[in-house]
């Protein structure tokens, strides 16, 4: 092996640890779910990670607008490139070419996602439900796409369970990270449901844990509830390699199932613990190949 080939491969190995560091301090869920996928597959699946990442926190990180569509142009060019053979010198996308080409991943998808993270950034409040699961739709469930194609999984049950498992997790998501928008004064939760239950903004920025609160919360948890059951509903059609990129649906019933026990108090501090055994659920869900 000359100079330049041990440099390029020294390089890639900087890369990749850039990448599953990454994901590991700001995707912990995804980070241990990604650890159990084929090896094959668990470089890519990081590095699809670690791009989503890089997206989601634009949000929170510029404080203009401008500089956030500037952020997310980068992003779209830096795909264009990385189909082009042409990669930025960057690490995600030097991680996520070799994704691309070692899988053949479809562009559409990363595009999407792009789409509609740089639409998030007029940060409003979801107008309805069905808003918020557009949103999850173009953004978790292309995500579940893409990694079901690291899996080598091309299969329609597959396609319509991931669906409906990136809504669940979208929806989970923005119930989760309530308590942290609110102390930030932002509240994104849809708010058909929360004028149905006389729920105000400054309700959720006060850190209510009135009963109208709950219900809210209630009624977006019983959603998140609902695709899991409807992608449920097409396991048995469902290739078995496929529910290794479904591994999420543990860290979802983990989270619904505590905010039933807190009674819907989204407030309420045993939320913001960490499930300790949920690296044991997340192995023993992958060596029954379930989801």
């Amino acid at each position: 092996m000359n100079i330049a080939e041990t440099s390029a491969e020294k390089t890639a190995q900087i890369n990749e640890k850039i990448c599953l560091d990454l994901v590991r301090s700001r995707d912990y869920d995804g980070f241990v779910s990604s650890l159990l996928l084929p090896e094959e597959a668990r470089r890519s699946s990081l590095a699809l990670r670690a791009f989503n990442v890089e997206l989601a926190q634009v949000k929170d990180s510029v404080s203009q607008k401008s500089i956030g569509l500037m952020r997310m142009q980068f992003w779209r060019t830096a795909i264009e490139e990385i189909y082009r053979d042409d990669p930025p010198n960057q690490p995600v996308s030097a991680e996520l070419w070799r994704a691309v080409r070692k899988h053949c991943l479809t562009k559409r998808w990363l595009l999407r996602i792009i789409t509609e993270r740089e639409k998030d950034l007029d940060d409003r409040a979801y107008r309805n439900l069905q808003e918020l699961e557009k949103y999850s739709e173009n953004t978790q469930s292309s995500l579940i796409y893409l990694l079901l194609e690291c899996l080598g999984v091309t299969n329609v049950h597959a396609d319509h369970a991931a669906s409906h498992i990136g809504k669940a997790q979208g929806i989970v998501t923005c119930l989760r990270a309530t308590p942290h928008h609110s102390g930030r004064r932002k509240v994104y939760l849809p708010m058909d449901i929360c004028m149905l239950h006389g729920a105000s903004q400054e309700d959720f920025i006060r850190g209510s844990r009135e009963q109208n609160i709950r219900d809210v919360a209630y009624d977006i948890a019983s959603q998140a509830h609902v695709h899991l059951q409807h992608a449920r509903s097409f396991s048995h059609n469902v290739p078995e390699a496929a529910h290794l990129a479904f591994l999420q649906t543990v860290v979802l019933e983990d989270y619904l199932q505590r905010v039933r026990r807190a009674d819907f108090d989204i407030f309420n501090p045993s939320l913001k613990k960490r499930n300790p055994l949920l690296p044991i659920q997340l192995y023993l869900r992958s060596w029954k190949k379930s989801y």
